[in-house]
């Protein structure tokens, strides 16, 4: 069993080769891959479409499609753990953050601390 944080990049980077290759996400798996990644990776593929239109709304004048695929998943993944509530905001908001920067740029980390900072305070 990996860390959430570990799970967390796995369903990114999952997600990220699914988003550009339109190939079936089972068919990405690769070895034993930890069930959160799975449950978070699939969870996005099924609520894919609704997640894009809050990620539109919250972007203004940026639609979902014309993010970039990394940060695209990053923001979808963190919206999803939103939705399920059971990992607390600001640790949502950090490791979305977190793994912008990391795989993308200071500036993803901005676009993502962003997008979902608006999100949380309209939910709010």
């Amino acid at each position: 069993m990996t860390s959430r944080r570990e799970a967390r990049r796995t369903a990114v980077f999952l997600l990220y080769q699914w988003d550009l290759t339109g190939q079936p996400l089972a068919s990405l798996y690769e070895g034993d891959v930890d069930p959160y990644a799975c449950e978070l990776a699939e969870g996005v593929r099924a609520g894919a479409g609704e997640l894009d239109r809050r990620l539109t709304d919250a972007s203004v004048g940026w639609p979902a499609d014309r993010l970039g695929a990394l940060e695209r998943n990053v923001l979808r993944v963190a919206l999803h753990e939103l939705d399920r509530g059971e990992v607390p905001l600001e640790v949502v908001l950090d490791e979305a953050v977190r793994l912008a920067k990391r795989y993308s740029s200071e500036d993803a980390g901005r676009l993502v601390n962003g997008i979902l900072g608006r999100i949380a305070r309209e939910a709010a």
